[in-house]
């Protein structure tokens, strides 16, 4: 139950606008107003300032944004990724009804070298069928009626009429595909064949008849003989945009629901990697499928790269978010000792230029015209128009060594030779201050930096201690990426009480908006019980989604940012009040954020001569509860916007409760 509740009071009269929160039942108000002071002229802010970084952490890729329902898919897990795994991992041996038979792991002829293992599978005797089982992540949800996607990569070994030898081959292996449930009552299924010694694409739709939240994947054989198969994929059909290799619906929605200006992407420390060859090279994660080139995670698990460079502009471009991707700046991850890596190493000199060139061609795989070389690659995708990369990060919280420097330097100037427009985000560290955070922005200012990129996870009151921390910023040096932060709370929950610091704290970034061009909240995404870092934005299983606190304040700001911003004064921050005035010029509207996260409500009078006179129907959205209330899956909604209406010219006094944020939406035209 929330201690308090979202309430709107409204009295007469016409002038300046007063925000008066009502008294909830066990609430105190102050006696006297407090004055937030607005002053005119606006001063423009970045478009851009608010967007989400996606890092394959916590199981956010495979099995959860990137749809793709099979685990283990073409047979790559090994225990270099952990020790408990193998090439069968998730898969294992069916034999049905006097079946009989075996699997084998093979690499002699592979579908593509960067794909080198494949099953085989021998079928002695059919009976009802001999195969394997995969059990998915977690166990596949299906419902009735819903539809699947089912491919296959085979080839035909030998026959079974003729064990052991090589004959020509005369007649198709058959193989069925279904889902099952544990008890084997069969969902879906359908048949597909396999002819010949060559290496062939098989598919299928499956249609599932049941419901079943834990049903599993089998793959039998009906005929005898031999077969290698590899990439076993099932999707749903119904992709986010029904895309082939799409991504999961409700998820990807759900991140568009927030109305993101820009995708970080692939990751931060991902992106440096476990060692120098654990590094992660965007161009093994185009192309077909099949070709491309999975890898050990550095968060401990397999990245099929399944959802690659590709799949991530065309999601940027889908939401109509800007693409940030980020690459290394030469070296790898200093702080992967403990997980098998080897610290901060660089890439030896003398191989620079060619990985230098590897991030100019992916300048021309986003922006380059189709008859250049990977513009032309691009357009073959599927996608002729180019991506409009404007933003390329280089480096993520990099321990600033020489090391680093002089490799970083290498990669700046050649950018900024083939492509001045492109602006290069650096780094300088993973904290807000400190060795790094000092020799990091020295480092920038001596290169004349256009960005770069600072993070930084602390405790609520942190926040609330730094709401002044941009405003003396020297505004002629690099502007500023807060590439990844969040307010921890005691057991890293996500409680009401860090969604208000951050909200807070984003305030002071709007009202700072003009050296704060970029935002972006970390980590994104949470596979529930597979989680290597809390709290995380949005939780989820194969069924559903929890959508944070957190997730609701980020949203009320990404779906109310502005162009322009005027100065706003709130008298007493220690009464744990942050305020904030933006415009959109393109409508006119002016928009005002007002974060309590006290105990108590607070009487605040505003008054907006200075930015222009409301009229018509305010829009008044809020979010209050306790202040250690959390969502849950059991109980999603305990905390979440609640959104009203009520004539600009009447709103006078407004309920904005004690551990609340309120965001009023006026028109002016």
């Amino acid at each position: 139950m929330t201690r308090f509740l979202c309430a709107l009071g409204l009295w007469g009269g016409i002038g300046s606008l007063s925000l008066v929160p009502a008294e909830p039942a066990g609430a105190q108000t102050n006696q006297a107003p407090l004055t937030l002071s607005v002053a005119g002229p606006a001063r423009p802010i970045s478009t851009d300032l608010f967007g989400i970084f996606f890092e394959d952490l916590n199981w956010a890729a495979d099995g959860g944004l990137y749809a793709e329902l099979i685990q283990n898919r073409s047979f790559e897990y090994s225990t270099a990724e952990r020790m408990e795994w193998n090439n069968f991992t998730a898969w294992e041996l069916v034999q049905r009804g006097g079946g009989k038979g075996s699997v084998d792991i093979e690499t002699a002829v592979p579908v593509h070298p960067n794909n080198p293992h494949y099953l085989v599978l021998e079928t002695r005797d059919i009976g009802a069928g001999v195969g394997v089982i995969n059990s998915g992540f977690d166990g596949i949800a299906v419902q009735a009626g819903e539809e699947f996607d089912f491919s296959l990569f085979g080839r035909q070994l030998f026959t079974g009429n003729h064990w052991g030898s090589d004959p020509v081959l005369k007649s198709p292996a058959k193989l069925s595909a279904r889902l099952e449930t544990t008890n084997h009552e069969v969902l879906a299924e359908a048949v597909v064949e396999i002819s010949g010694r060559e290496w062939q694409r098989a598919t299928a739709r499956l249609t599932a008849t049941t419901n079943a939240a834990d049903a599993r994947f089998i793959l039998l054989s009906q005929t005898k003989g031999g077969v290698g198969l590899d990439e076993i994929s099932l999707f749903p059909h119904a992709t986010f945009k029904e895309r082939p290799n799409g991504l999961r619906a409700d998820l990807a929605q759900a991140i568009a629901d927030l109305h993101p200006r820009f995708i970080r992407f692939p990751g931060g420390c991902l992106t440096h990697g476990s060692g120098l060859g654990n590094i992660y090279h965007w161009k093994n994660t185009i192309g077909p499928i099949e070709q491309r080139r999975g890898q050990a995670n550095l968060w401990g698990y397999h990245q099929s790269m399944g959802l690659g460079f590709y799949e991530y502009f065309q999601y940027c471009e889908d939401i109509g978010a800007k693409p940030l991707p980020v690459v290394a700046a030469g070296v790898c991850c200093q702080n992967a000792d403990h997980q098998g890596g080897t610290g901060q190493r660089g890439l030896p000199l003398e191989a620079m230029p060619a990985y230098i060139q590897d991030v100019l061609d992916l300048i021309e795989y986003a922006n380059g015209p189709t008859n250049s070389t990977w513009g032309a690659k691009r357009a073959a995708a599927g996608h002729p128009e180019p991506f409009h990369l404007q933003y390329l990060g280089v480096g993520n919280e990099d321990a600033q060594t020489e090391t680093f420097r002089e490799r970083f330097k290498l990669m700046y100037a050649a950018i900024k030779a083939q492509h001045p427009e492109i602006t290069v985000i650096g780094t300088v560290g993973p904290f807000p201050a400190g060795e790094d955070y000092e020799a990091g922005w020295k480092f920038a200012n001596e290169q004349h930096l256009e960005m770069v990129d600072e993070h930084g996870y602390e405790s609520p009151q942190w926040y609330w201690d730094h709401l002044k921390r941009w405003d003396s910023y020297d505004r002629t040096h690099a502007q500023v990426y807060l590439g990844e932060y969040a307010a921890h709370d005691t057991g890293r929950v996500n409680t009401l009480r860090s969604a208000l610091a951050e909200a807070a704290y984003l305030t002071a970034l709007e009202r700072n908006g003009d050296l704060v061009r970029l935002a972006s909240y970390a980590p994104l995404l949470c596979r529930q019980n597979h989680s290597q870092w809390r709290p995380d934005m949005i939780y989820f299983d194969n069924q559903k989604l929890l959508k944070t606190a957190n997730y609701y304040a980020q949203q009320m700001f990404m779906q109310n940012s502005g162009d322009q911003v005027w100065a706003l004064t709130v008298p007493d921050p220690k009464q744990y009040l942050a305020a904030a005035c933006v415009g959109d010029s393109r409508t006119g509207d002016i928009i005002v954020k007002v974060v309590n996260a006290g105990t108590n409500a607070a009487a605040l009078q505003l008054d907006l001569a200075a930015v222009g006179k409301p009229v018509g129907e305010a829009i008044i959205t809020t979010l209050c509860a306790d202040l250690g209330a959390h969502n849950t899956f059991e109980h999603p909604d305990i905390v979440s916007p609640r959104v009203a209406t009520a004539p600009a010219a009447e709103l006078r006094h407004y309920t904005a409760p004690a551990a609340s944020l309120t965001v009023l939406r006026f028109k002016t035209r």
